[in-house]
């Protein structure tokens, strides 16, 4: 087998496409041969030593990936040899093949294709929890959703739509802002070129969304919280733009809003019976046809420090996913 070996996490110039032996399944692991795997802001920041997950080294970055079970460790009844499934492990998807936790691994049903399965599970899992679980959203709610171009936003678009909720979507260009329109946004706010709080009080007639998706943090998230409506709910998602923003909290106060924060990976591990739920729903919703990853673009996996790059530059929309 081959897969990008990080020896010393000082960034994606550390990491090596290494030949390395084949492993065996131990009792209650498979043997995955990877066909795709996604590209997720974590997987930036764990070769930068910058995530709260901290692999022993040498590792192999790739926390998404979708294949083929080619052998089942003792004990593993739920998956067989020759079944496609996706897994979430944390690590491993950037080769060709991967031993995973048969636990953790999603069997696909017929005509789930390993591309849109490897772009799924980490951000419609970490969308649903927050919009669902965590906001309680409900039909008639407006949503504003920020970064919403990227792979979580472009999922808590879908998902905030299956619900019933209207959307506003904030994307950094007018490409962006169109793909936004392209999957259900029912308006969009481009914050390159338009004032965010002036927007928002535009978009909603000065009532403000109900809730706030934000995976971005930074300087946008203040104006967007001063918005807030009444009873609103700001979801805490992650902090893309590398900064986390302090929020008054007198704001909280003044509108009964709460700040809420949304740690799926926790979630699932604590509650696995309602995590396991959720995930057979989006699995429907995905078969309903109501739901479906964005794709910016698939590369070769020989070719990740380029996918990694282009992550870098904010040029993603959607996911971006290497095949093998």
């Amino acid at each position: 087998m081959h897969a990008w070996l990080c020896t010393s996490p000082t960034g994606v110039d550390a990491l090596a496409w290494t030949q390395l032996p084949t492993p065996a399944p131990n009792a209650g692991e498979v043997l995955i041969e990877i066909k795709a795997a996604s590209l997720n802001f974590p997987d930036l920041l764990i070769v930068q030593n910058k995530y709260q997950i901290k692999p022993p080294l040498p590792f192999v970055p790739g926390s998404e990936y979708a294949g083929v079970v080619i052998a089942a460790g003792e004990g593993v009844k739920h998956l067989q040899v020759g079944q496609n499934v996706a897994c979430l492990s944390g690590a491993g998807g950037f080769a060709t093949h991967t031993i995973a936790p048969a636990a953790l691994c999603m069997p696909l049903p017929s005509g789930f294709s390993h591309v849109d399965a490897a772009a799924f599970i980490m951000t419609y899992a970490t969308s649903h929890h927050a919009l669902v679980d965590r906001a309680q959203l409900k039909p008639g709610e407006t949503v504003l959703v920020l970064g919403a171009a990227g792979g979580v936003g472009t999922a808590a678009i879908q998902i905030a739509k299956a619900i019933g909720a209207r959307v506003i979507a904030a994307a950094s260009s007018d490409d962006k802002c169109a793909l936004c329109t392209s999957i259900g946004a029912d308006a969009v706010i481009n914050y390159s070129k338009e004032n965010l709080r002036e927007a928002i009080k535009a978009q909603t007639d000065g009532k403000g969304p109900d809730v706030i998706y934000d995976p971005v943090g930074g300087d946008f998230a203040e104006p967007a919280f001063h918005c807030i409506a009444w009873r609103g709910r700001y979801l805490v998602v992650g902090f893309a733009s590398g900064h986390i923003p302090a929020l008054p909290l007198n704001l909280a106060l003044l509108k009964g809003a709460s700040i809420v924060g949304v740690f799926w990976g926790d979630f699932a591990k604590r509650e696995p019976k309602a995590n396991a739920a959720m995930m057979a729903e989006l699995a429907q919703w995905y078969a309903q046809g109501r739901i479906r990853p964005v794709i910016d673009r698939t590369m070769p996996m020989a070719e990740l420090p380029a996918a990694y790059a282009h992550m870098g530059s904010r040029g993603v929309m959607g996911k971006l996913v290497m095949v093998n």
